[in-house]
Parts: C-alpha cells; structure tokens; sequence
C-alpha cells in the first residue's frame, strides 16, 4: 500500500504515476481524475477545488483500492459505472460490454446510409447496454427503435441508460436473436454480436466483460452467420442489415451476406483504418 498523500492533488499525482509505470493506461492523469471524482463525488470543478485538501484516512483508503482495481487490469469504465458513447453517457455494469469507440462507426454507417429517412423501423439485436440503439434514437427522434438481448440483466441496464437519457419511446425485447420476434419486420436491423474466436490471443485482456457478449464459434463468425441468414426474413423491401465484425473478418462477413442474398454489400473501416462495419440491402422486390 502506497504511503497516505497528503493532499488530493498529491494523491492525484501519485496515481497517474502508477498507472502509467503499470502500462494499465495510455491517459494516467485522466484516469487518477476519474477515479477521484467517482469515488469521491465530486464534479471536475469540485475537484479542483478540493485538491489542496488534505486526505482524510477512509477517504484515502478507498482512492486506493479503487486505484488497485484498475491496476488489476479491471476496466476504468466498470469501476466508475459509466462509459461515454458518441454523445451519450452510459451506466455499465459487469453484465454488459463497454461501449467503443469502433461501435459508433456502426451507428455513423446506418445514420448515412439512411440520412433522408424520416420513419424507419429499427431493430439492434443484442443490444447491451443499448448503445447502438439509444444513439440511434437520440440522432433520430422519428425512428421507431427496437432493442432486444437474451440476458434479462443487460436489459435492466440498457432499459436504466433509456430512462435516464429520455430516450424511454425505445421498445425492449429479451429474445435470442430474432427467436421472440414471431413474424416482425424492420427497415434496418443492426448488430454487434459476438464476433472473437474462443482461441483468440485478445481475450486475456477481456476476463472482466461477459464472455457471452465476445465469444462465438467457427472462428467467430458463428453468431454473424445465423443473423446473415435469419435477417432477410424480418426486412422490408429495401432494408438493410448492418453488423459490426472483426478487423480480419470482413471478407469473410461480406460472403456471409452475399450467399444470404444481400446486394449493394460493402465494409466500413473504423478510425483506425481496420474492417469493422459490414452491410448490405434486400432487394427491393423481395416479399
């Protein structure tokens, strides 16, 4: 256990000193703030104001073990319960993945690709914490957004963010897929299932989120597969499946929907210029 600091700021300092000797992050300051704040209560001004102040003992206690969890390797997002998402703040527990950066490329493709649409029937098939499908409601009040996710805990979670956003018009289903769905149909489904291989070196730095929500089979592309050839039968004419995949996996995601019948099927590159983002329309003639 590091020695009491005797003021917030030197405790602030401290901190970022060990994440960043760690490798636990690549934003030490922001992240000793963060947690400061959070475990604290204290807004960024509060802090600054408050960092003069000397340390109370239990106040310095829990700076430090919530210091120990992130050095752990547990994720700053899970610590402090929430995550930002486009321009959305996000609460996130254990029982849902944390929000991306790469994601919003997925929102950013649909919001394009259908930018002259005023109603439009929108489905997000394991929705999470509902990321997708509030920043997808947010951008367009007129859209009719459908969320669903087979675990009940991660629709506690999404359906808390759409309270709390004022985003409650949003439609929660727990279904598997499209299992509960009976015959719907929608304009746009959209997905970010779970796409890495059980054998996949990345998922060492991946044990604190649900495995569930990472993790399919035949190289990843199990989950991917069964919505490529489910979605065609719950899109109208002209509507299109959009899903988020693996850097690696683009091409062959782009033969998973083209054997579906897709046309027009294209991959997007998130910001760091890797496959991401693949979709595809049904032909507008199809029934």
């Amino acid at each position: 256990m590091a020695e009491p600091a005797t003021t917030l700021a030197d405790w602030r300092r401290a901190a970022a000193g060990r994440l960043a000797g760690d490798n636990a992050t690549d934003n030490a300051e922001a992240e000793a703030r963060w947690l400061a704040e959070h475990v604290l209560g204290l807004t960024t001004t509060q802090l600054i104001l408050a960092d003069p102040r000397t340390l109370a003992i239990v106040d310095h206690e829990r700076l430090e073990a919530a210091l120990a969890r992130r050095l752990s390797g547990v994720p700053l997002a899970q610590i402090i319960g929430r995550a930002d998402f486009g321009p959305l703040e996000l609460r996130v527990t254990p029982d849902v993945l944390i929000p991306r950066a790469d994601t919003e490329v997925l929102v950013e493709t649909v919001l394009a690709t259908f930018a002259a649409e005023r109603d439009l029937h929108v489905i997000d098939l394991g929705t999470g914490s509902g990321a997708i499908a509030l920043m997808l409601a947010d951008a367009r009040p007129g859209w009719h957004i459908t969320a669903t996710d087979r675990s009940p805990a991660a629709l506690t979670v999404a359906r808390d963010n759409a309270a709390a956003l004022g985003l409650g018009r949003v439609v929660f289903i727990e279904s598997d897929w499209f299992a509960n769905l009976g015959h719907q149909r929608f304009d746009v489904v959209v997905a970010n299932p779970p796409y890495i291989a059980p054998e996949d070196t990345h998922l060492a730095a991946l044990t604190h989120e649900p495995r569930q929500a990472l993790v399919a089979a035949d190289h990843g592309l199990a989950d991917l597969a069964v919505i490529a050839t489910t979605a065609p039968q719950h899109l109208r004419p002209g509507g299109g499946l959009f899903v988020e995949h693996g850097y690696d996996q683009g091409q062959a995601v782009r033969a998973l929907l083209l054997a579906a019948g897709f046309s027009d099927v294209l991959t997007r590159a998130d910001h760091a210029g890797r496959d991401r983002v693949t979709g595809g329309l049904v032909n507008r003639g199809d029934e």
